[in-house]
């Protein structure tokens, strides 16, 4: 894959993009914490997903992985029935299996390391840690530094009543999940609602949860209350709206192009790059929508088109973060200004994504302006190919990706392996996708 490069390409066709990151994630955790065999279609067998799956074997979970066919086989334990691992847990790369698993281990009678790979461990950990030690949880960073490696005891998790202050489905889905082994309610309230699929999921499997908008105080409101076992249910995971944004932009940025991805996850959480891409003038149209364990799906159409410029602030933010990056390789193809604000989150992902979007289009040519939360980007010009700076980071090499099918030579990538991380075909299904 050292060789991989890019060059400016009409493209046309369909294409499936692999299943949703999120949801696979959360397939392998609720699916071993439930009573019976649960039936996974569509995982996406990436490296942060396998992550998490491994975590779990090592806790005594019998997972029966098909990587070639997406599917598992998972013999849940319930809730009560991981054993303690033999060695400290890898979280590898993957932020969304540390902090979510936190949760779950901080409920357990016995005692866990985890620890990740240079990257994850100077991610902030501290967003979840604080609000478990609200709830009598015994976590703590071994480094005192609010990063990994992490050290969990056991305890007696105590109710909770608490106001996320910001939106992360990540911190969310920690607190719910720790709320199963509490000793009362779990209340998590948020002023924007950040994706929901630790909720639907839960719902799914028989667990006492409600969720509503409260409007006396203008705030979500995810209550859970324990007590119930979960039951084992069939997953059918949909595609990837983060993995399909990619093939939404190259569609509309590349000359005389017309894709359709097929089978997306259009969660309201999730889909929020699709209304900024209407709001850009983008043409993008939906069809054969449809329910699927509770999420909405579809496919998605895009052609070639003439775009603007627009604002994407703090009501939106939640719901196309892993976007940014694409996003902005889209705006620089618009006229006029688009401003990027209130995502200070993109710091603090796999890399310091303000820094790795600017760098990279300053060096292809557009006229950028990182800011402390976001960026502005006025398109319109001409990009030149470029070798990627990818930081590691398998969202900006993709973005770049996408940026380099509509530059003047050839684009590169200083480590294209990273895209393994979410997407290990990304690269074969472009050229896939070649007029």
């Amino acid at each position: 894959m050292n060789n991989i490069c890019i060059t400016r390409k009409s493209l046309s066709g369909e294409i499936n993009v692999p299943g949703d990151k999120s949801i696979s994630h959360r397939s392998i955790m609720l699916a071993s914490l439930s009573e019976g065999i649960s039936r996974v279609n569509g995982f996406l067998n990436g490296a942060d997903c396998i992550s998490t799956m491994n975590a779990f074997k090592k806790m005594g979970i019998d997972i029966n992985c098909d990587i070639d066919r997406h599917t598992l086989i998972i013999r849940g334990a319930g809730l009560h029935g991981l054993k303690a691992p033999n060695a400290p847990l890898d979280m590898g790369n993957s932020g969304t299996t540390t902090r979510l698993i936190s949760g779950i281990l901080s409920g357990q009678n016995f005692s866990t390391k985890l620890y990740g790979d240079e990257s994850l461990s100077a991610r902030p950990m501290n967003r979840i840690i604080s609000p478990l030690l609200l709830r009598n949880a015994n976590i703590r960073s071994e480094r005192n530094n609010g990063c990994l490696p992490l050290i969990i005891n056991p305890s007696i998790l105590q109710e909770i009543n608490y106001k996320m202050p910001v939106s992360s489905a990540q911190v969310k889905s920690c607190l719910l999940l720790s709320g199963l082994y509490s000793s009362g309610e779990t209340i998590v309230r948020e002023d924007v609602l950040s994706r929901n699929h630790t909720e639907l999921m839960l719902k799914g499997m028989g667990c006492d949860i409600n969720c509503y908008y409260d409007e006396k105080n203008n705030e979500y409101v995810s209550s859970l209350t324990p007590g119930k076992m979960l039951s084992s249910i069939d997953i059918n995971i949909p595609s990837d709206i983060s993995s399909a944004a990619y093939f939404m932009v190259a569609g509309l940025i590349t000359e005389n192009s017309e894709i359709t991805i097929k089978h997306v996850n259009l969660n309201e959480t999730r889909s929020g790059i699709i209304e900024v891409i209407k709001n850009m003038g983008g043409n993008i149209h939906i069809e054969n929508e449809a329910k699927e364990c509770g999420e909405s799906v579809g496919d998605i159409t895009v052609k070639s088109s003439l775009l603007h410029g627009t604002l994407i602030d703090k009501e939106m933010i939640p719901s196309l973060i892993d976007e940014i990056p694409v996003i902005a390789v889209l705006a620089a193809f618009c006229e006029g200004e688009t401003i990027i604000k209130d995502a200070s989150e993109l710091r603090v992902k796999e890399s310091d994504r303000i820094e790795a979007i600017s760098y990279n289009l300053k060096k292809m040519g557009c006229d950028i302006q990182p800011t402390n939360d976001g960026m502005k980007i006025i398109g319109g010009k001409p990009l030149h190919a470029i070798k990627v700076k990818t930081y590691s980071d398998h969202r900006i090499a993709m973005a770049f990706a996408i940026a380099g099918l509509s530059a003047d030579d050839e684009t590169t990538f200083d480590d294209p392996e990273c895209v393994k991380i979410s997407y290990p075909t990304f690269f074969d299904d472009i050229k896939k996708l070649y007029k």
